[in-house]
């Protein structure tokens, strides 16, 4: 079986030894960076199933990283982790077209969970191994825009797929409203948030089929889907 490789860049090298040592013992192939521009280089000549990104970082920073990624490469995964917590780092970051983004001092059992959802999801959408998820009694054909639950079909427009998607790939995890709001609209906006609610209660409607499975709103925080 085909090791996954990780680009993993990251200045502090007690904290890239650790976390290399961790990703290495679950059998990923690990190219550790200590600065952007090496990262920048490796990036070019490597092929990389995902990147995982400091922001801070000597010679170029983990945002122009990403931005130089997703001008090459639209669908691989990429994970910032940093000491920055400000909100508009957060967001800067998803609008860049980040995947997630995790603060330090962080879980490395987090971020091992996290790392395996971004391939699993990749190596589905993005290598066609796999053309559905299933969601309890649903089955969920992204790429096709269709909801299934037995005899029942149901159309996604582009934007509710995306949506489900994004649930999909975490499980019984909280996502907060405004990341959702920047990583399918590009912005955090009041307006675009009331879209966010009428998409949320078209997905509670569409899989109402299954008592078990719930779209959870999380007071002053987002939304959790259980199932």
């Amino acid at each position: 079986m085909k090791e996954l490789k990780i680009l993993y860049v990251e200045d502090d090298p007690s904290l890239a030894f650790i976390t290399k040592e961790e990703l290495s013992a679950e059998s990923y192939q690990v190219v550790h960076c200590a600065d952007g521009e090496e990262a920048i280089k490796e990036f070019e000549i490597q092929h990389f199933d995902m990147a995982i990104l400091d922001i801070m970082l000597p010679k170029v920073d983990g945002f122009a990283i990403a931005t130089h990624i997703r001008k090459k490469n639209e669908e691989m995964p990429i994970l910032f982790l940093s000491a920055k917590s400000l909100e508009e780092d957060r967001l800067k970051g998803f609008s860049i077209g980040a995947d997630d983004y995790l603060t330090k001092p962080f879980s490395m059992d987090e971020l091992l969970f996290k790392i395996k959802v971004f391939l699993k999801r990749r190596k589905l959408l993005v290598e066609g191994t796999v053309s559905s998820f299933e969601i309890g009694k649903y089955s969920f054909e992204p790429n096709n825009l269709l909801l299934k639950c037995e005899d029942y079909i149901q159309e996604l427009t582009a934007k509710e797929a995306d949506l489900l998607a994004l649930f999909v790939a975490s499980p019984k995890q909280t996502i907060k409203r405004e990341d959702i709001l920047v990583k399918l609209w590009g912005k955090n906006d009041y307006f675009l948030g009331r879209s966010l609610d009428v998409f949320i209660s078209r997905l509670r409607k569409y899989l109402s089929k299954d008592a078990a499975i719930e779209i959870q709103t999380v007071r002053g925080v987002g939304f959790r889907m259980e199932y």
